[in-house]
C-alpha cells in the first residue's frame, strides 16, 4: 500500500538495542527504525547548549579551587560554591540516576497502583506522603518527579511530590529538628504537607476543567492487577549483573540528562550569584514583617540553595530573626521558585502553563502561612 507521499509502503520496523548519545536533545528510548521517509524527517540530533555549556562553567569552578595562587575574590567564592554545592549534591544526584534507572524498568501500571488513581485526593495523598518520605534533597528528588511523571502520575501527584519532598527527608528533617527544636520541626512538616496536598488537589482540578492538560503517560489499571506479576517482570533487568548494571547506569543517565541540564544551570547561576552579589545585602533586613518576608521570599527565588544548606540558613531566620514564618518560606519557597524544577516540569510536560503552575498555586499558600507563624510567634 503506498504511503502518504504516494510512494511504496515503509519496511517493517525492527527493534534495535537502546542507543546512548550525550549529544542529543530528546529523551526517548530508541526501540525501533524504519527507513527514512520521502517526505523528509529530522534526526533528532542537535548540541545541547545547557547541558555542555553549563557543565563547563561548573567543571571550571570546581577546578578553580585546585589552584593554589591568588585569586580575585570573586572567582574564590565562585569556586568555593561549585565545589559546595557538588559536596552536598553528589550523593542524591547519583542515588536519582539509580532511581531514574529502576523506574525505566518499572511497570506503568505499579506506578499508578502505588500512586493510587489520578485526579482523586486519594492519588493525591499518596503522592505527599512519597515525598515526605523519600530521602533525597531537591536536586535528586527532580529526577524522581519526573521520571514518576513519565510512567503515568498525573500532574497533580507530580506537584505534590515535588512540593513535599525537597528538604522532608528523614536525616534533613533531624537536623531540622536540632537547630529549631521538635515543636517546629513537626508544624513546618505538617504545613509542607498541606501545601503539597491542597496545590496538588488544585492542579486534578484545574486538569479536569481542561485548564490543564492530561498526562499522556496515564495508565488504566487492568482488572486483575498483581503486584507480585509486576515486581517480577522487572527482575531480570534488575539482576545484579555486570551487563545488567551498565545498561542501568546508562538508562539512568539517559533518562536523567534533561533534568541534570537544569541542575547544572541552577548551580552555575548560584555560583554567580554569590560571586557578585554583596554578602551582607543577604544577610540583612530579614525580620518578622512583610517586608523581611518579601526579601526572604525573593532571596531564596534568587539563589538556588540545595536541602543541605537550607536547614541550617532557614534556622538562622528563626533563631536571629524570631521570624519562624521566613524560615518556612524559605525552605518552601526556595523548591517552588526553583528554576531548575521549572524548567524540568516545562521540558517534561511540553508546556509552560504545567510549569508555571507551581509557583502560582503554592506561592500564596506559603506566604499567608508564613505571615500567621510571623504573627503568632510575637
Amino acid at each position: 500500500m503506498p504511503d502518504c507521499c504516494g510512494g511504496p509502503s515503509a519496511p517493517r520496523k525492527t527493534p534495535t538495542p537502546p542507543e546512548f548519545d550525550l549529544l542529543r536533545t530528546d529523551f526517548t528510548h530508541p526501540v525501533a527504525t524504519e527507513a527514512p521517509s520521502c517526505c523528509g524527517t529530522d534526526s533528532g540530533k542537535s548540541f545541547d547548549s545547557v547541558l555542555w555549556v553549563s557543565l563547563m562553567f561548573f567543571l571550571t569552578g570546581c577546578l578553580f579551587a585546585l589552584v593554589k595562587t591568588e585569586q580575585p575574590l570573586w572567582q574564590r567564592e565562585f569556586s568555593a560554591t561549585c565545589v559546595q554545592l557538588l559536596r552536598q549534591s553528589w550523593w542524591a544526584i547519583l542515588f536519582g540516576i539509580g532511581l531514574m534507572a529502576v523506574l525505566a524498568h518499572t511497570p506503568k501500571e505499579l506506578v499508578a497502583a502505588l500512586l493510587g488513581k489520578p485526579g482523586t485526593l486519594r492519588g493525591i495523598f499518596r503522592a505527599t506522603g512519597a515525598g515526605v518520605m523519600l530521602d533525597l534533597c531537591n536536586h535528586g528528588i527532580l529526577m524522581v518527579g519526573m521520571g514518576l511523571y513519565k510512567r503515568g502520575a498525573s500532574l497533580g501527584q507530580t506537584v505534590a511530590f515535588l512540593i513535599a519532598s525537597p528538604w522532608n527527608s528523614f536525616s534533613l528533617t533531624l537536623l531540622l529538628a536540632a537547630l529549631i527544636g521538635w515543636k517546629w520541626m513537626l508544624c513546618f512538616v505538617v504545613l509542607s504537607a498541606v501545601v503539597g496536598i491542597v496545590t496538588g488537589y488544585l492542579v486534578e482540578l484545574l486538569t479536569k476543567a481542561k485548564w490543564l492538560p492530561q498526562n499522556p503517560h496515564t495508565v488504566a489499571l487492568p482488572q486483575h492487577f498483581s503486584y507480585r506479576a509486576s515486581l517480577r517482570s522487572m527482575a531480570p533487568a534488575l539482576r545484579p549483573t555486570r551487563a545488567n548494571l551498565r545498561a542501568l547506569f546508562l538508562t539512568g543517565l539517559r533518562d536523567s540528562r534533561m533534568v541534570l541540564r537544569w541542575i547544572l544551570l541552577g548551580f552555575v547561576l548560584t555560583a554567580a550569584v554569590r560571586a557578585f552579589l554583596p554578602a551582607h545585602l543577604l544577610h540583612q533586613h530579614f525580620g518578622p514583617t512583610l517586608w523581611g518576608l518579601g526579601l526572604t521570599l525573593i532571596v531564596t527565588t534568587v539563589i538556588e540553595v540545595c536541602s543541605e544548606g537550607s536547614s541550617p540558613l532557614a534556622a538562622e531566620l528563626l533563631r536571629q530573626g524570631n521570624a519562624p514564618g521566613n524560615a518556612f518560606t524559605f525552605l518552601m519557597a526556595g523548591a517552588a521558585t526553583d528554576y531548575t524544577e521549572i524548567m524540568s516540569l516545562k521540558s517534561t510536560t511540553g508546556r509552560w502553563v504545567c510549569a508555571l503552575i507551581l509557583p502560582l498555586l503554592s506561592i500564596p499558600q506559603v506566604l499567608v502561612l508564613s505571615y500567621l507563624l510571623n504573627h503568632f510567634a510575637r
